[in-house]
């Protein structure tokens, strides 16, 4: 179902890095996706985000400052280097005075950032905000929140397990799953490797993905971007060789092609994971997906062939698991059809994006003429 009237939606994206392939994270991804959804759909879609970004428009107050590190070993996803908060803090009061000056121009904002800024202007420039929550409660995100609760704001959260987090400090959320563009992952061949792909960050573990594949006497491939060099340096590069290899970040058509030549794909958070795009994206590619349970990871999995689940830094397990997978895969090669096709059922792009299309909306709505939007909460 096309909504009747087209939206004008402002996208804020998350300021630290470009939105652009190869995506730096499952959170850059997602909201590259729902720009290029959106514009597909018919609705006129401006983008605040990275400078360097895809769909950036020509609104210089849109763009934001990326980090600029002296040396690159010191690139983190967690620290900035001096002066980008003050940058940032500056480039989100520019936004803001922009966004107000041209309000007539907006029906909706629709917030990705990690930044407290954006949930504010559903007050300070009165337009309607849907801000999604992608991560565990910020205490700066908290605080916004509590400033915005007479205004046109709504929050969404990426699994219910984001949404108690939150609701917990006092912000309630629907839930809205996100979703993978089934059209681009599409269904491999399998193979004997093992994949784990993702932020190279320490609450990601992928050294536990290698010592997994060790312990079951499997190679494993390692894909993503390094986000803690210091981690890659002390717990990935010693533990590569024979039985492990790193590719460094793809490209979305090379890393469907990996993860899709595959046996079973290890995802392996050690933190409350919000959601776990990669296990939508291996689904999709029909590979099996081994995980520890923790966040978001059982929701995703929730009626999926071909997943498994054990206790968080169970390494031992983790192995058992991933090589019963790859086993069943190997003696039966319809097992990648069904994963595929209840990929496509539950994490479609198109079918998530719809139920969001609809929210925003309806958010979009003046308040004395809204009504409850179609959809099963």
């Amino acid at each position: 179902m096309r909504i009747g009237k087209a939206l004008r939606v402002l996208v804020v994206a998350p300021s630290r890095y470009a939105l652009r392939q190869p995506h730096a994270g499952g959170l850059e991804a997602c909201v590259w996706d729902r720009v290029r959804w959106l514009r597909e759909r018919g609705h006129e879609v401006t983008l605040c985000a990275a400078d360097g970004s895809d769909f950036l428009g020509d609104v210089p107050e849109f763009r934001l400052p990326t980090p600029e590190w002296s040396r690159p070993e010191e690139s983190s996803d967690t620290e900035y280097p001096a002066g980008y908060v003050a940058a940032v803090e500056a480039a989100y009061d520019a936004a803001r005075e922009r966004l107000i000056a041209d309000r007539h121009l907006y029906d909706v904002v629709d917030n990705h950032s990690l930044h407290p800024a954006p949930i504010r202007w559903s007050r300070e420039a009165g337009i309607p905000v849907v801000t999604t929550l992608h991560t565990p409660p910020l205490e700066p995100m908290l605080e916004a929140a509590a400033d915005v609760r007479d205004s046109p704001h709504r929050f969404v959260a990426v699994s219910q397990a984001t949404a108690r987090a939150w609701s917990v400090e006092g912000v309630d959320a629907f839930v809205f799953p996100n979703g993978v563009d089934t059209d681009q992952w599409t269904r491999g061949t399998g193979g004997s490797s093992w994949v784990w792909s993702g932020r190279v960050v320490p609450e990601k573990a992928p050294h536990l993905a290698i010592e997994a594949a060790r312990e079951a006497g499997a190679h494993i491939v390692l894909a993503g971007r390094i986000g803690d060099v210091d981690y890659f340096e002390q717990e990935i590069a010693p533990r590569l060789g024979a039985h492990a290899r790193y590719v460094g970040p793809l490209r979305q058509p090379d890393l469907c092609r990996l993860v899709g030549s595959s046996a079973v794909a290890l995802v392996t958070p050690m933190w409350e994971e919000p959601f776990g795009l990669v296990i939508a994206e291996a689904l999709a590619t029909g590979t099996p997906v081994a995980a520890f349970d923790i966040g978001g990871v059982s929701e995703v999995l929730s009626g999926m062939p071909g997943s498994a689940t054990v206790m968080p830094g169970d390494v031992v397990a983790l192995a058992k698991a991933a090589s019963r997978l790859a086993a069943e895969g190997a003696q039966e090669p319809l097992t990648r059809v069904w994963t595929r096709r209840a990929a496509v059922r539950q994490h479609s792009l198109a079918q998530r994006y719809r139920e969001v299309e609809r929210v925003l909306a309806h958010t979009a709505q003046p308040v004395p003429v809204r009504r409850a939007p179609a959809v099963a909460w």
